[in-house]
């Protein structure tokens, strides 16, 4: 989710001006959103081409977003895992949908802990990279709850009511202003806006919906924080992470409120 304080730069070192970074990183983030929940209406399959796609630039990006060293060894392992439990959640008899990502997890972080040991001791910032790089495994692998989601209930249902809360509470991140009022602002809209979806264009009950959006708005206000820690320094594919991860991993927060409220 977008919004924080520092400048950014472009990939050639040229100072950015703040809001067209947060602008960016949102858009991105939505575009990344609508266009998963899009494609569920062409089966799983096509969702899946989609949400790796997604994964794809999670995993290139996250690196760069946290500096990460071995870049690109560790970008494939993190957007491995995610089209590994992607392919998994299209691929698998339900209802539990979700029974490989943990596997994913895993082996993601056993990967980027093996690929840190062979960079030798007494390289920089192993243990860092370790934690860094699981973390961006873990927010990949999660992306797979979209999938999730659109077999478990269908194409609309919670997929609808998480899929627009989601991009409300993006689009609220977008606005330049102090966090003290963009969070409450996010959770508010997120909450007011899922329980219309869930009326309008849904089967989803208002309670639900509701409770679904609230909790998404206020995991989303929470990763917007990460906009304010970021580098001032930050190379495109970077920005194109930090805008993509939060939202990505709102699917599996999304799966699972399906699973527990709706019945």
């Amino acid at each position: 989710m977008t919004g924080g304080r520092n400048a950014d730069h472009d990939g050639g070192g040229h100072r950015v001006k703040p809001w067209v970074g947060s602008v960016s990183s949102g858009a991105i983030a939505v575009a990344g959103t609508s266009a998963v929940v899009a494609a569920s209406w062409g089966g799983p399959l096509v969702q899946l081409v989609a949400v790796a796609v997604v994964a794809v630039a999670v995993g290139f990006g996250w690196p760069h977003f946290l500096g990460i060293p071995a870049k690109k060894t560790n970008s494939a392992v993190i957007a491995g895992a995610g089209i590994a439990s992607a392919a998994a959640a299209a691929l698998v008899p339900g209802p539990e949908y979700l029974v490989w990502t943990p596997l994913a997890v895993g082996v993601g972080v056993m990967a980027v802990t093996v690929v840190q040991l062979i960079r030798g001791t007494g390289q920089s910032h192993r243990l860092e990279s370790v934690f860094g790089a699981g973390a961006g495994v873990f927010l990949c692998s999660l992306g797979a709850g979209w999938i999730a989601t659109a077999r478990l209930t269908g194409a609309g249902s919670m997929l609808l009511v998480a899929g627009i809360s989601t991009v409300v509470a993006l689009l609220v991140g977008m606005i330049r202003w102090p966090d003290t009022l963009v969070a409450p602002l996010a959770i508010a809209f997120a909450g007011l806006a899922a329980p219309l979806a869930g009326l309008v264009l849904g089967d989803v009950a208002v309670v639900p919906a509701a409770v679904a959006g609230l909790a998404i708005g206020a995991v989303l206000a929470a990763f917007r924080r990460l906009n304010s820690m970021r580098p001032s320094r930050l190379a495109p594919p970077g920005l194109v992470a930090l805008g993509l991860a939060p939202a990505f991993a709102v699917g599996a927060l999304a799966y699972f409120l399906d699973r527990m409220l709706v019945p």
